[in-house]
């Protein structure tokens, strides 16, 4: 049997039995929002664009000034390193010791081990959903770039796409059920997308958007998240080059956009220009505490 045919042919209850999860776990569903139990807007940082993980990227982004972190496991294996109780006990000292919260799970390992062809990529859905409960986030990164890429040049990878839709269909319950979003960010469009979570036809599934990426991609930013109305989870809130005002991204028409959908979750930073990442990302965290008339934490 071909990784693709496990895949696309895994039942419900071979899904819940690979990954661990119980029946009991799809029972009463509910939905997810971006806005579920979230006070406002908040500014992170993702914990690989620091190149830190645990207690040294919490230190590092209290310096920075910022208000959380994006986690991501410490590399692919059966058992990622944040569904781990120990990994879990130490983000939930460094979080009361520090004071900062864990935005999101970035499930980043799949731009080299991709969702739609590694057998392990059910099991890692499922421990990443209960990793954000456990550090108490309501969104999940699911990464799609490099070997996980979707697309080949301008075109769709349509057997990648059909087995990605399957696997989600079969994951979408449970994170549904535990309140949480699995955010798919990739090079697509917003209207691919959108075709997919139609496909599964899950609320559990949503867009990570990431403003530098669809920029790049020559997608119109402002219109995809007017489109993208509560489906984006969380977003990457970085520039194409230099920092924000100066050159780059045009952050004002979409700031417009995302405060007219109404979302009010994470703005998360990656990437960085420059040779002082901490003076490069308390310039960025000013500015768009500025752009979105947020109060620097205290």
């Amino acid at each position: 049997m071909t990784e693709g045919t496990f895949t696309m042919n895994m039942t419900r209850r071979r899904f819940l039995a690979a990954t661990g999860a119980g029946t009991a776990a799809l029972s009463i569903p509910r939905a997810v929002s971006a806005t579920t139990d979230v006070p406002g807007l908040r500014v992170g940082i993702c914990d690989w664009t620091l190149g830190a993980k645990g207690e040294k990227a919490f230190a590092m982004a209290k310096e920075i000034g910022l208000d959380g972190l994006q986690v991501s496991p410490k590399g692919p294996a059966e058992v990622l390193s944040y569904a781990t109780k120990e990994e879990q006990d130490m983000y939930a000292r460094v979080m009361k010791e520090t004071g900062l919260q864990v935005a999101s799970a970035g499930l980043n390992v799949t731009n080299r081990c991709p969702l739609v062809s590694d057998p392990r990529g059910p099991a890692w859905l499922t421990q990443t959903i209960d990793a954000a409960v456990a550090l108490g986030a309501k969104a999940t990164l699911i990464a799609f770039f490099g070997k996980g890429n979707l697309r080949k040049g301008n075109d769709l990878k349509k057997d990648d796409v059909d087995k990605l839709v399957a696997i989600l269909k079969e994951a979408a319950p449970y994170a549904r059920e535990k309140g949480v979003a699995l955010g798919l960010e990739n090079t697509l469009s917003g209207r691919d997308n959108m075709t997919i979570i139609e496909r599964v036809g899950s609320p559990a599934v949503q867009v990570y958007y990431d403003i530098a990426n669809s920029t790049s991609n020559g997608y119109d930013v402002p219109a995809e998240i007017r489109m993208l109305k509560g489906r984006i989870c969380e977003f990457h809130f970085k520039n194409t080059e230099g920092v924000f005002g100066e050159s780059g991204v045009q952050c004002e028409p979409i700031a417009e956009a995302i405060n007219e959908i109404g979302y009010a979750g994470w703005l998360v930073m990656e990437r960085s220009f420059g040779k002082d990442k901490t003076a490069y990302f308390k310039q960025n965290a000013a500015y768009i505490r500025k752009l979105f008339g947020l109060p620097r934490p205290a």
